[in-house]
This record gives structure tokens, sequence and C-alpha cells, in this order.
């Protein structure tokens, strides 16, 4: 049963907030040489063998995990 792992992102023109506060906070806490953090989301699913994986992802994507207005996703499988 493949694994697949998702990455959603804000898209570079977006402002991102939570990033710019750990970014902020860095230097205090020992990490001076930290910049362009940007905070996501990883999520990891099971797809039955099978099954069409490449269609199932796409629209778990584009309809339900992430919202295309702001942000972009990438995806992997891991068959091991």
């Amino acid at each position: 049963m493949p694994r697949v792992h998702i990455d959603v992102m804000l898209k570079d023109e977006i402002l991102d907030p939570q990033g710019q506060a750990v970014e902020r906070a860095l230097p205090g806490m020992g990490y001076p040489g930290v910049s362009a953090v940007r905070i996501g989301k990883h999520i990891e699913l099971d797809i039955a063998d099978g099954a069409d994986v490449d269609g199932t992802v796409e629209h778990l994507a584009e309809q339900l995990l992430a919202n295309p207005v702001i942000e972009q996703f990438t995806w992997r499988v891991d068959n091991a």
C-alpha cells in the first residue's frame, strides 16, 4: 500500500506571518543565520493498492487539503 506525503505551503507571494514570527525569534535562540522561514503543512496518507494514486492525490489536494488561491502543494509516493 503506497504511503503518500503531501506538502502544502503558502505561495511565495503570500505573506507568512507565522514564518516571520519564527524567523524573528531564532536569533534570540542562538540561530542568527537562519532566514526566509516559511511554515506549511505535511500530510501523510495510505492509498489502497490498485487505486489511481495520481488522480486521488491531485483531487484531495486541490479540493480539500490546499486553498489554490494562496497555497501550492507537492507530493511524493513512498512505496517502502
